[in-house]
């Protein structure tokens, strides 16, 4: 993926959290969908003059202009919630009146199920590099059932699949 929504040089894009990874490439997929939507509405608009016998005129560079700047208007209201996110992201991940957030021990509430996962995956995914014990200890910790809930079993999974057998 072409990470092109907002301009990152390459040590800003390494500096990035996980969480905040995961929202680029969120925001970035929207982007992407937006100017696939666009193209296929050009091309259907297209075909319309083309059947109608006015493909030349200038109706089709009015069309494609409005769908271009509806597109365009779109792709700024992902970027401006994008930067939003992440400069709201930076300032919260700093931590609470117990500390700094970090899992195991100071668990941000704040961030949203699909961020918890990550940030709970970083953790396992750095805490050993013995697939076996990453997922014993995984499967003991009481508190990834609760901070994770629906997402347990699916980081669950990830993490047996690296065990083998």
């Amino acid at each position: 993926m072409v990470i092109d929504i907002i301009d990152l040089n390459d040590e800003e894009f390494q500096n990035l959290t996980s969480v905040q990874l995961a929202m680029v490439r969120a925001a970035q997929a929207k982007k992407d969908k937006i100017l696939l939507d666009a193209g296929e509405k050009k091309q259907k608009n297209l075909q319309t003059l083309i059947t109608s016998r006015i493909a030349r005129s200038s109706m089709r560079s009015d069309f494609d202009a409005e769908i271009d700047a509806e597109a365009e208007t779109e792709i700024e209201v992902i970027k401006e919630d994008l930067l939003y996110q992440l400069a709201y992201e930076g300032t919260y991940s700093d931590g609470n009146e117990f500390g700094p957030y970090s899992y195991p021990e100071n668990p941000n509430y704040k961030l949203a199920a699909p961020q918890r996962f990550l940030v709970v995956r970083d953790y396992y995914m750095h805490v050993t590099t013995d697939a076996k014990a990453r997922l014993e200890a995984y499967t003991m910790d009481t508190l990834a059932r609760s901070y994770l809930g629906e997402y347990y079993e699916t980081l669950y999974d990830l993490l047996s699949a690296y065990v083998k057998e």
